[in-house]
């Protein structure tokens, strides 16, 4: 075997070896997260009582009913204002690094922002912005 045909099997080598270590790394995980929800199946108390299911509201006795019905609307107002805050927030690297990334970056911001446009339209047509109903 040459150099080149050496070289190109060493890099081989080292390609399955970090696939393999990905792969023991995902099935680690895996099998610590099932341990754990078996093991809480096991310790957990199944048996609830009516004091264990009462409402508590920080100490305070309730007042009325506990079943009130809210709006899904303001949480999906909420949630839509975190994904968009989170992701405005990419921008500001990029405005810092505008000139080193030359059109690279002027592309990768065009398609992110595209995405940006997409999830907001998805989001208006399904009522998500409506307030009033």
């Amino acid at each position: 075997m040459d150099a080149v045909g050496y070289n190109n099997f060493m890099n081989y080598g080292l390609e399955l070896n970090g696939a393999l270590m990905i792969g023991i790394f995902a099935l680690m995980g895996v099998v610590i997260v099932l341990a754990t929800l078996g093991i809480s199946r096991l310790i957990a108390p199944h048996n609830l009582n009516p004091q264990k299911l009462a409402v508590y509201e920080c100490g305070e006795p309730t007042i009325g009913s506990t079943d009130v019905k809210f709006n899904v609307n303001y949480y999906l107002f909420a949630i839509m204002f975190v994904i968009f805050d989170v992701e405005v927030a990419f921008f500001f690297p990029w405005a810092v690094a505008f000139d080193a990334l030359g059109w690279y970056g002027v592309i990768s911001v065009f398609i992110f922002m595209i995405l940006l446009l997409d999830g907001l339209a998805y989001a208006w047509s399904k009522g998500v912005l409506k307030w009033v109903y």
